[in-house]
């Protein structure tokens, strides 16, 4: 049986991920997950068929080991493989242990694309924010899908790092003729319970925002190549 992930209860747009997965890819889709942690995307991807490239560049979400809980204290917290071999899934799931803007997208190229706030950890905050979007809109094939939840500014010093974003802003990088925006959404502020990472309350906004990517007119390229 598989375990629970840690992130399990946190709040996510990912319904309405799967929802536009189901009607703009095949059913046999590949996709690649960024910041795939141990599983909480990973393992309902795969269980709807599914194949799955997930990237992650911390071993020990991969792994498995301890962490700090909220009530619980120190505990053992099983990772991406033991939970996709307890759940029948390693099959359907390529792993890649590495920093994502370290990696070359053609050898992670899918037909989806998806992040859930990664982009916020601080070590990402070196790099812009331009960087680690246009590296996951070139992971998606033509006709594929982009999907990115993040969060959004709440205190002041978040108005001055571009990672806590708006979806109106992330728009802006799906601007090209070659994509096109399907939806944006966004929270009001509210108070997420301590998780690991956060050991108290605290509150948040988030934003969604899933882009298709056209398909290539070959006849329109061959007329431009002439």
């Amino acid at each position: 049986m598989p375990t629970a992930s840690l992130w399990e209860r946190t709040l996510t747009f990912f319904p309405q991920f799967r929802r536009s997965l189901t009607e703009e890819c095949r059913p046999d889709a590949t996709v690649a997950v960024v910041g795939a942690g141990d599983g909480k995307f990973v393992l309902p991807l795969a269980e709807a068929g599914y194949s799955i490239i997930a990237i992650e560049s911390d071993a020990s979400a991969l792994n498995g080991g301890e962490v700090l809980l909220p009530t619980s204290g120190i505990a053992y917290a099983p990772g991406l493989v033991e939970r996709m071999k307890g759940a029948d899934l390693d099959h359907l799931v390529r792993i890649r242990c590495a920093d994502f803007l370290e990696v070359d997208p053609i050898e992670m190229a899918a037909d989806a694309v998806w992040t859930s706030c990664s982009w916020h950890y601080s070590a990402n905050h070196k790099r812009p924010l331009g960087e680690f979007v246009t590296r996951m809109q070139r992971l998606v094939h033509p006709g594929g899908l982009f999907g990115a939840e993040f969060m959004m500014p709440v205190e002041e010093r978040h108005q001055h790092i571009e990672h806590y974003t708006t979806p109106d802003k992330l728009a802006r990088y799906f601007t090209a003729a070659d994509w096109t925006v399907l939806l944006t959404l966004q929270t009001e502020a509210f108070v997420e319970r301590a998780h690991v990472g956060q050991l108290h309350d605290h509150t948040h906004r988030m934003g969604l925002l899933l882009a298709k990517r056209h398909q290539v007119d070959h006849e329109e390229v061959g007329t431009r190549q002439r």
